[in-house]
């Protein structure tokens, strides 16, 4: 068995009086997820997301919560991926997909979020990571 880790993030702006999560597209109108990738020697979890989100959407976080939460699943037969996915801010707008990768990059309202996933495992680190965000006292600008 072949075992991998990548680590992600759940990232989420603010404009105005709406939220927003940033979701990606491997192919043109295929399946939506969070940013994510593998790690690399030597990198933790948190550089790992901060650097991935970067990688993949152009995107500057924060992490700024103690949010983590693991999936566990096998993508292919003889391999088993653990995801970790923390929760993070940004405060700006601007994105662009990692030529040869990503296909699509985009804000989601928050509202919408939910329905726009595929995946079991994605609606369930959305909802787990939406009730830790209400729970935090912070300001977006």
């Amino acid at each position: 068995m072949v075992w991998e880790k990548s680590c992600g993030a759940l990232v989420v702006r603010r404009d105005g009086d709406n939220y927003y999560i940033l979701m990606i597209r491997h192919k043109p109108k295929g399946n939506r997820s969070f940013p994510k990738g593998h790690m690399e020697a030597g990198e933790t979890e948190y550089a790992t997301a901060l650097r991935e989100v970067m990688e993949e959407t152009s995107s500057l976080i924060a992490i700024v919560s103690d949010f983590r939460a693991t999936v566990n699943y096998s993508p292919s037969p003889g391999v088993m991926k653990e995801v970790v996915y923390f929760l993070a801010f940004t405060t700006s707008p601007d994105v662009r997909p990692r030529e040869g990768e990503i296909a699509e990059v985009e804000w989601i309202p928050l509202e919408d979020a939910e329905k726009c996933l595929t995946h079991e495992n994605d609606k369930t680190v959305f909802r787990a990571a939406m009730e830790r965000m209400q729970n935090l006292s912070i300001e977006i600008k």
